[in-house]
């Protein structure tokens, strides 16, 4: 049996969907995985999957370059196949899944976070619901990360009820994030790490302001950013940008990493004042290895946090409410960073495993094939 599984990076393969990928094979599935080439191809194969690579125009509405991508993806799935067909993020959701309707291939959604197109409202909204509303109306199944991103498409139509499930994300994989004690001994500096892309969305705007606020009490405490610039994003923050804020010296720019884990156990605690999410796969690895968080009280970013227990919840776009929780955070004593992270770490092993979420994959897709084959 095969599975095609698309996506917008071959990067996003890697990152976030490599246990999933691993977890087909062993079944005996045969997998390919589509998306534009970029470097991290070369990866996947590691994986035990083959690789197809399909030009996708990620951040553009441009009309004529989206119908080209619905038909390089009919042409692939009609020569590939597949007995199911797997979509993440907009385009291969909406493209992907369109052109798997037209040749009867059973299709798997997930809805991993409505991104900016949702936090304002716009044409492009209307027009991004319209054809999220037509290329899931044959889907076998949606998942979506977080209840409130499944509660608003199920409310304004754009799916039916009985064909959607939520996931804790896209879950965690608790041995590669495993715990990693704070120190609770020594006169360090204490570290904020914001780990995401470098999007104003992501509340990247909030953090510097916070930090400005925070080192006026505190000269010594460290804020850093870790995360690529991605400038095809028009919410993108500029190299310019952060460059002057390190000449200021408000915050510390770390750069790019395959690896985040070590940045996460050196830092005391994880900062996301994003504007809306499906769940943050950061703050999952940030909990998962035992450090409290400050994040948003929004979509999918309160998911990963208990307010008060594992990590504090503040207001979105509120830099000074973003200060007063940091201050908190500093002003506790190391015992309760400790306890905070101890709680985060358990959190992930109650909700977000990601064998649970690999289980639910298994377990729709084992019920269409059969159904499947017989047609």
């Amino acid at each position: 049996m095969k599975i095609v599984i698309a996506l917008n990076t071959a990067w996003n393969l890697v990152n976030f969907r490599a246990g999933l990928i691993r977890a087909f094979v062993a079944d005996g599935y045969e997998v390919v995985a589509v998306a534009p080439n970029d470097e991290y191809v070369p990866r996947l194969a590691e994986l035990g999957c083959r690789f197809v690579a399909l030009p996708m125009d990620n951040k553009g509405t441009h009309p004529g370059r989206d119908l080209l991508l619905c038909f390089r993806f009919l042409k692939l799935l009609r020569r590939e196949r597949p007995d199911v067909y797997l979509s993440y993020t907009v385009k291969p959701n909406v493209y992907g899944s369109l052109a798997a309707h037209v040749l009867g291939i059973p299709v798997v959604n997930n809805i991993a976070g409505l991104g900016a197109v949702f936090i304002h409202s716009n044409w492009v909204t209307r027009l991004v619901k319209l054809l999220y509303k037509t290329a899931l109306s044959r889907s076998r199944h949606v998942f979506f990360q977080n209840d409130e991103d499944l509660r608003q498409f199920v409310e304004q139509g754009l799916v039916v009820k009985d064909k959607v499930s939520r996931l804790p994300g896209s879950g965690i994989d608790l041995s590669t994030f495993g715990y990693a004690p704070m120190a609770i001994l020594g006169n360090h500096p204490l570290v904020f790490l914001f780990v995401a892309r470098l999007l104003w969305d992501k509340g990247v705007g909030e953090y510097v302001e916070a930090a400005r606020m925070v080192r006026c009490q505190y000269p010594t405490v460290k804020f850093q950013l870790l995360g690529f610039m991605d400038v095809k994003n028009p919410t993108a923050v500029s190299s310019a940008q952060v460059g002057d804020w390190i000449k200021e010296g408000v915050i510390e720019y770390l750069g790019v990493t395959d690896d985040v884990k070590p940045y996460l156990v050196e830092a005391d605690c994880i900062v996301l004042p994003s504007y809306r999410e499906g769940v943050p796969r950061s703050l999952l690895e940030a909990a998962a290895v035992g450090r409290p968080i400050v994040t948003t009280d929004a979509v999918g970013c309160r998911d990963a946090v208990v307010d008060g227990v594992n990590g504090l919840l503040c207001r979105v776009g509120d830099a000074a409410d973003l200060a007063v929780k940091l201050l908190r955070m500093i002003e506790m004593n190391p015992e309760e960073r400790m306890l905070m992270g101890l709680a985060g770490r358990k959190k992930m092993e109650c909700e977000f495993d990601e064998k649970i979420v690999i289980d639910r994959y298994l377990r729709v897709i084992e019920e269409i094939i059969p159904s499947s084959v017989a047609i």
